[in-house]
């Protein structure tokens, strides 16, 4: 049974009278839209049970890409959110542990001679990515030689990396795979070039209290099953569940 969250704590968390709850439908993994137009998934289920737990009204700000979100956010606009870890997002955002871990991947046209995660970074190359994403993060910092190129979003990356002939598609494993299959004459390559640690975040003004409340809710949610849970029921293969945090330093 979960430890009752202070008043003052609770207060931290909703300013605006309710929690806002900043969702991304950038990544297929953590959400999407269900038949009945509604935002769905993962980091959804988990929006309504902190809602919950702080005993308030949950608000969701529906948004399209990682990188709005984030700002979101930052400024205040929501009050937690769902973010791949990255140094750049932690100006501004304090994360809590992951929660779920995910596989980022290459996709190449089936005629590309790339046959290895290592061929990708060389002069001329050209790799496609979503702009403010965790892969276009990491990969600018990353790569030495290809030149990236921004879609607009994470979903667009296939059909931006056809439309504008690039050399490569990087994204979240499951979005490519349902690009490929649905596309057809397009592959991964074998493996991953790197795993996304996806964790909750606030902003890092509302205190250390709050920061404190938040990765213990998280803690709970994996530790419950909760999060293992919420991908079966969204049909979700190829993530897992992040193992529990150690302590804090």
């Amino acid at each position: 049974m979960s430890t009752p969250i202070p008043a003052a704590v609770v207060q931290a968390f909703t300013p605006a009278g309710r929690l806002r709850a900043s969702i991304n439908l950038g990544n297929p993994i953590l959400a999407g839209r269900g038949a009945d137009g509604q935002a769905r998934g993962v980091s959804v289920d988990l929006a309504r049970a902190f809602a919950e737990r702080l005993g308030v009204d949950l608000e969701l700000v529906v948004l399209d890409t990682a990188g709005k979100s984030v700002d979101t956010v930052k400024a205040g606009q929501a009050d937690i959110g769902f973010f791949a870890i990255d140094p750049l997002r932690g100006e501004g955002i304090r994360f809590t542990a992951p929660y779920v871990l995910i596989e980022g991947c290459y996709l190449v046209r089936e005629a590309s001679p790339l046959r290895d995660n290592a061929e990708v970074d060389a002069p001329g190359r050209t790799v496609m990515v979503g702009k403010g994403s965790a892969y276009d993060l990491f990969l600018t910092r990353e790569l030495q030689a290809a030149t990236i190129l921004r879609a607009p979003s994470s979903p667009a990356v296939v059909q931006s990396f056809l439309d504008e002939g690039a050399e490569v598609a990087a994204g979240v494993k499951q979005q490519l795979e349902a690009d490929a299959a649905r596309l057809g004459g397009l592959r991964l390559l074998p493996g991953r070039f790197m795993v996304i640690q996806q964790a909750m975040g606030l902003p890092e003004g509302r205190g250390a209290a709050a920061q404190a409340a938040l990765a213990a809710f998280v803690e709970d949610m994996k530790a419950s099953g909760f999060v293992a849970e919420a991908l079966r029921r969204h049909g979700v293969a190829g993530a897992a569940v992040a193992p529990a945090a150690g302590p804090a330093a």
